[in-house]
């Protein structure tokens, strides 16, 4: 682990009465970074903004928030900085204080090398299911406990991830990244309405796709829709654009010419691919 910074302070812990703590009140950007540059800063703050906002947390100066950024990145260059944004300290209580205190904390850490990305993964379909919530769809909230329950599903170093499904049925995405088919030449990937992340490279994919002329679907699907695709891959924003190989029980896919055609532009691009 690098630097952490807490307000701009060096430490490594946050007050125990921090509502971020207390209740997952609060935020989170998980970014890559390339020779001291943050890949898709606006797009992090962006979300991180609208996170705030829907949340009714004050949002830190984004100049303020890309300079501990990058001095945590200082001794380090290339990695991973993870920016989290609470409500600061309260009494104790649901209810929260009518002027916050904002924390901020800031860290980064050594990027871990995907396995075999290149070459295509196999995720298994997860029996956690996404509660539905539109005040919370989109936003990179703190609250990760049906990531932490889906992941622990599982302790298999031949699974690389795990779909989540809503309680509907409908395919929403992985633990830790969006979800792409391909059918026929056009781009599918779930409505964000309810549940899921609104994830920074799956925006990236879709501003990909209308450069390319890619025809593009947003909208609901299930495992028999995954099943019938001829492509399947995952974004993330550090791990780029991840093909599904198989998915057991389910079926399996080749490393298709559409997902290929993505990961070679993100790569020009200085992308994640």
């Amino acid at each position: 682990m690098g630097r952490r910074l807490v307000n701009g302070v060096e430490a490594g812990a946050v007050a125990a009465d921090d509502r971020g703590l207390q209740y997952g009140d609060g935020l989170f950007e998980t970014m890559a970074a390339r020779d001291g540059r943050i890949r898709a800063f606006a797009l992090h703050m962006a979300r991180l903004e609208g996170g705030c906002a829907r949340l009714g947390i004050p949002m830190p100066a984004p100049a303020l928030l890309e300079e501990e950024c990058l001095q945590v990145l200082e001794d380090l260059g290339t990695g991973v900085v993870k920016l989290v944004v609470t409500r600061g300290t309260g009494p104790r209580g649901y209810r929260p204080p009518r002027e916050p205190t904002v924390t901020r904390v800031v860290m980064a850490s050594a990027l871990r090398a995907a396995a075999a990305a290149g070459e295509g993964i196999v995720v298994r379909v997860c029996e956690t299911r996404l509660a539905r919530n539109a005040r919370l769809a989109g936003i990179k909230h703190l609250n990760r406990l049906e990531q932490v329950l889906a992941c622990a599903e599982w302790d298999d170093a031949e699974i690389a991830e795990g779909l989540m499904l809503a309680t509907d049925d409908r395919v929403i995405g992985a633990t830790a990244a969006n979800i792409f088919l391909v059918r026929h030449g056009r781009l599918h990937t779930p409505e964000i309405r309810d549940c899921g992340v609104a994830g920074v490279m799956r925006q990236q994919v879709l501003n990909l796709a209308k450069t390319l002329e890619l025809p593009v679907e947003v909208g609901d699907f299930g495992l028999p829709e995954l099943r019938a695709a001829d492509e399947i891959f995952l974004t993330n924003a550090l791990t780029g654009i991840r093909p599904v190989i198989e998915v057991p029980g389910e079926g399996s896919w080749p490393h298709g010419e559409v997902t290929q055609r993505l990961r070679t532009r993100l790569e020009a691009a200085g992308e994640p691919g």
